[in-house]
């Protein structure tokens, strides 16, 4: 079936399924990541001020980009799980147009309120000066971009739904490479375009919006997964129910994460400002590695949706199954190469010889927990899609809240910087634990004791132990 129509996700392999939707998710998630880089790169040749300033709106940015995925998730919940159930054509399309119209309106209302409270949140959060005139020069015209931002996250997710992977990293790497290029020309000038710096900065993530939303509008409505149907407005009601209540608590869980982070950060302070330095710029690393992670949950949530829609638990706590699997291995490894590794790692992302040390250690010692970070991610996805995003979120606020933020606190008074260290590993660690839990509680058996077995090689798959 061609790219783009309705693809049964249900049919062949279990892994093929999920490399078929994570394999060309891993570029479109690395191109994105990209553009925070090159931002960040062409604003620091503006002085320290404009690249104060972003810093100051990086927060609300995750807030919006929290909304969309938890939109996202809502609506690949509903879509994919209707395509499982063999729901009409005209029904599936409804419930994307639905959520499209949702996430259009809350996008337009948040981008309101944020225009007319942008001045007292940014003084409430610090700027001050002429890092304050720099910021609001960057947020008068980024707001504008937030219902684009939402809209285009949730075609992509009516993509992905829908099966059609490659079509839903496409719209992230046109968005990537719209956004990469216009930045510096819009920020520097350049013959006729003149230089706006800051302001430069935020048009061009607009404009990168604006052109990505309506080509992949048009790729969706020209594949007929977004389309003109019969009674349109038809079940808006309960579409918006089923998306909120997944969209919701995805949102929280995936707003919790960096809400955290600041606060690790804001611990890891007190320990000096090279410490501060070199705990960021390990986290960046990390991110990075965490890629073929991102990508992996963006596969599996249509997979399982399908799966869980049709009634094929076994086929659902399979893919969960090989996907925890995956972040298994893909985190040892990973953790091999930073123990060996950390040093050189380090002295390319970070200034000064406490800052490599402190990126160093981060790596070396929170790297094997790598891992339960991976689970976590691909657990939440699989969650979702199941419309248990409760217990999504669950995990998400212990994890962060109960255990992280708590423990990183009481370990930089007692142990230092080791004491944070700790508190991430044990974080991941319990993460890698809940999610086996709450996916047996939310209906999926991803680790029974004949798997285990299985897996330690007690029992061969194709011999039968003798009486």
């Amino acid at each position: 079936m061609a790219e783009g129509k309705r693809r049964n996700l249900n049919d062949g392999p279990v892994w093929r399924a999920l490399l078929s939707l994570s394999g060309p998710m891993a570029l479109g998630i690395l191109s994105a990541v990209s553009v925070g880089l090159v931002d960040s790169y062409f604003l620091a040749r503006l002085g320290g001020d404009a690249l104060a300033a972003v810093g100051f709106v990086y927060p609300v940015i995750f807030t919006v980009m929290s909304l969309a995925i938890g939109l996202s998730a809502g609506a690949n919940a509903a879509i994919s799980q209707a395509i499982g159930r063999g729901e009409s054509d005209d029904h599936v399309v409804r419930i994307g147009l639905h959520a499209l119209t949702l996430g259009v309106g809350l996008g337009a209302v948040t981008a309101l309120a944020f225009g007319l409270g942008d001045a007292g949140l940014m003084r409430l959060m610090g700027a001050r000066g002429a890092v304050l005139d720099a910021t609001l020069e960057y947020t008068t015209v980024w707001a504008f971009s937030f219902p684009f931002l939402v809209s285009m996250m949730l075609i992509n997710a009516v993509f992905r739904a829908h099966g059609a992977g490659k079509r839903a990293a496409g719209v992230m790497i046109l968005s990537s490479l719209l956004n990469v290029a216009a930045t510096p020309l819009l920020i520097f000038g350049w013959g006729p375009v003149p230089a706006l710096g800051v302001t430069g900065a935020a048009l061009a993530t607009l404009l990168a919006q604006v052109g990505t939303c309506a080509v992949s509008g048009w790729l969706a409505w020209r594949a007929g997964i977004l389309r003109t149907c019969g009674s349109p407005s038809k079940g808006f009601g309960g579409s918006v129910r089923t998306v909120a209540s997944v969209g919701g608590p995805a949102s929280l869980s995936n707003a919790i994460a960096p809400a955290g982070m600041a606060a690790v950060t804001a611990a890891v302070a007190t320990l000096g400002a090279s410490y501060v330095a070199g705990f960021g710029a390990a986290t960046r690393v990390e991110s990075l590695l965490a890629v073929p992670l991102l990508a992996l949950s963006s596969g599996i949530g249509p997979v399982v949706g399908q799966a869980w829609g049709a009634g094929l638990t076994d086929r659902a706590a399979q893919a969960l199954r090989q996907s925890v699997l995956f972040a298994v291995g893909y985190g040892v490894l990973a953790a091999l190469a930073l123990w060996l590794l950390a040093d050189p790692i380090a002295g390319a992302f970070a200034a000064g010889d406490e800052s490599r040390a402190a990126t160093a250690a981060y790596l070396r010692i929170v790297g094997w927990s790598l891992f339960g970070y991976g689970m976590l991610v691909v657990g939440n996805a699989a969650l979702n899609a199941m419309s248990a995003a409760g217990y999504a979120m669950a995990m998400s606020m212990v994890r962060v809240l109960v255990l992280y933020l708590p423990l990183a606190w009481l370990g930089a008074w007692a142990f230092g910087y080791a004491g944070v260290l700790g508190a991430a590993v044990i974080a991941n660690v319990f993460a890698a634990g809940a999610v086996l839990v709450m996916a047996r509680a939310a209906g999926l058996r991803v680790a029974d004791g004949a798997w285990i077995r299985r897996l330690a090689g007690a029992v061969p798959r194709n011999r039968v132990a003798p009486a």
